[in-house]
């Protein structure tokens, strides 16, 4: 049987490492990405079955994440988060994600929700994401929302 893969979305090696260590032990595949366009990239060329997902990154934050994510692909995503305000976790919740973990967090709560939220998804191999489109030389790539025409 497959194991199921839970991409973890954050730039703290720390909290990866911790997280990592607890879903690896509980027999999940785990895959990184240190930023929000890593994260893209990575539900692009492979979709996983979760995605633990930070707010509070570089560049791109978990909020822009989540909402690019939902232009294309169901997969099931759990915001990981230190930010616990009310305000944040509708605004998660209202750009898609299907849970909240305030940090700190336990390992107990963490892999109830992971549980939770995994028996309540579309298994990966029947999820049909669209990450890009292609139609008379005009390629519109939704992941990296860039338009090419003739490439």
């Amino acid at each position: 049987m497959r194991k199921q893969t839970i991409l973890i979305v954050d730039d703290d090696p720390v909290i990866v490492k911790f997280v990592k260590a607890n879903l690896e032990a509980n027999d999940y595949a785990i895959t990184v990405a240190i930023n929000g366009s890593e994260a893209l990239k990575a539900v692009e060329l492979e979709p996983p079955d979760l995605v633990l997902l930070d707010i509070m990154m570089p560049e791109m934050d978990g909020f822009e994440v989540c909402r690019r994510l939902r232009e294309w692909s169901i997969v099931p995503i759990i915001m990981l988060t230190a930010r616990g305000d009310e305000i944040d976790r509708v605004r998660c919740l209202e750009l898609g994600a299907d849970d909240y973990i305030s940090k700190p967090f336990g390992v107990n709560e963490m892999m109830a929700r992971v549980k939770a939220v995994l028996r309540r998804s579309v298994p990966r191999n029947t999820i049909a994401t669209k990450p890009s489109f292609t139609c008379d030389g005009l390629t519109i790539n939704f992941a990296e929302r860039r338009v090419s025409v003739d490439g």
